[in-house]
């Protein structure tokens, strides 16, 4: 069998020069051909090459011969690794490359990116998980140095005067809220009692011929009072929602900004204790870069610190403005409605109401319609 290899590669490795003359080659070229292909095939492999032509699976050597072209067939399905083309007229091994080559690169070079990706993301969460902690470790250690007596705050008497004022103008402002809630509950349920004893009124002064007109002035008189009483409701409930936007809405948003600005404050003092400290130890060249470090943290919460003192004192100021302006129309509606009410004087108790310009909702106003319903 090897012989018969060895026989076919010498046909194989004789080429024809230009002139068609043919060459000769040397028996050693030979014998180095016929080890070579022995290196690539096998014996099964050689069997079916003898027997069966070439397919489009399996790849051709060619080189120059007596009678023209000579071929020997390698399976591809036999090869381990790169395919490779085999010519015996240059004796090298040229590799072929294909498109799964170049499939397989660029979805190793994807999912690569893809992997550089994620790990990016996974460094920054990291590195923001590792600020947060430092940052609240700090902060809380200022916290327990200042409960204890340990550690220094920073104060501002004046701002802080006046941010205690604003807290107890909340509470009490927020009592005469609950106070006028229930108010207006309590006199929503009279007005409603009055509307029932006015329609029992009406109805016996139909059916008791002979007290008709009692029954019929009593009827008169507790509509009367009925309607003046929905618009007294109206002025209260105006009075209420009022009330509640100054409290609930107006003072509430100081206070936020008034929190931002302790908890900077706090943060302001963690950092300036955290640069003392280290400004009373040694001065090498890692005390040095650390100290530098949290001088520029330093100045950063400082610059925050001072920023939020300055909103904190303006919104003060403006609030003040505001409440004084809404208490002062607000108190006096509240004052005439009620007034005019217990008056028994319709006439000023409307106008009353035109002056603040307030509209009444006629009853049934807040049941959805038949269509909304749908």
């Amino acid at each position: 069998m090897t012989e018969s290899i060895m026989s076919k590669a010498a046909t194989m490795e004789i080429p024809i020069n230009s002139n068609g003359d043919t060459g000769t080659l040397p028996e050693d070229d030979s014998l180095e051909q016929a080890a070579k292909l022995q290196w690539s095939l096998d014996e099964k492999d050689l069997q079916q090459v003898m027997v069966s032509g070439p397919n489009l699976n399996e790849t051709s050597i060619v080189s120059g011969g007596y009678g023209g072209t000579a071929e020997g067939i390698i399976p591809t399905s036999s090869m381990k690794g790169p395919a490779v083309r085999y010519n015996a007229e240059f004796n090298k091994r040229i590799p072929v490359t294909g498109l799964g080559s170049n499939m397989h690169h660029s979805s190793s070079s994807s999912s690569m990116s893809a992997e550089e990706a994620t790990r990016g993301v996974a460094v920054e969460k990291l590195e923001t998980m590792k600020k947060w902690g430092l940052n609240t470790y700090k902060c809380t250690k200022q916290m327990i140095s200042e409960r204890f007596g340990r550690g220094s705050r920073t104060v501002d008497l004046e701002l802080e005067a006046q941010i205690e004022v604003l807290r107890d103008t909340k509470r009490k402002y927020e009592n005469v809220l609950r106070l006028a809630r229930a108010l207006t509950n309590h006199f929503y349920n009279m007005v409603q009692t009055q509307h029932a004893l006015g329609d029992t009124f009406a109805d016996l002064s139909q059916k008791s011929p002979e007290l008709r007109d009692e029954f019929g002035y009593n009827a008169e008189t507790q509509k009367l009072l009925c309607k003046n009483g929905e618009t007294l409701l109206g002025a209260i409930n105006f009075f209420v929602s009022s009330i509640n936007t100054l409290v609930n809405k107006t003072m509430e948003d100081t206070l936020m900004t008034i929190k931002m600005y302790e908890n900077a404050r706090l943060e302001y003092d963690a950092y300036r204790s955290d640069l003392e400290e280290l400004s009373l130890g040694p001065r090498d060249a890692v005390a040095m870069a650390r100290i530098e470090a949290a001088q520029q943290q330093y100045q950063t919460q400082k610059d925050k610190y001072e920023r939020l003192r300055s909103d904190v004192i303006i919104k003060l100021k403006f609030l003040e403005e505001n409440k004084v302006k809404v208490m002062h129309k607000q108190l006096l509606l509240f004052h005439n409605a009620i007034s005019a009410y217990f008056a028994g004087n319709q006439q000023q108790l409307e106008q009353t109401l035109k002056q603040f310009n307030i509209k009444l909702r006629p009853p049934g106003a807040d049941k959805p319609s038949w269509l909304e319903e749908q």
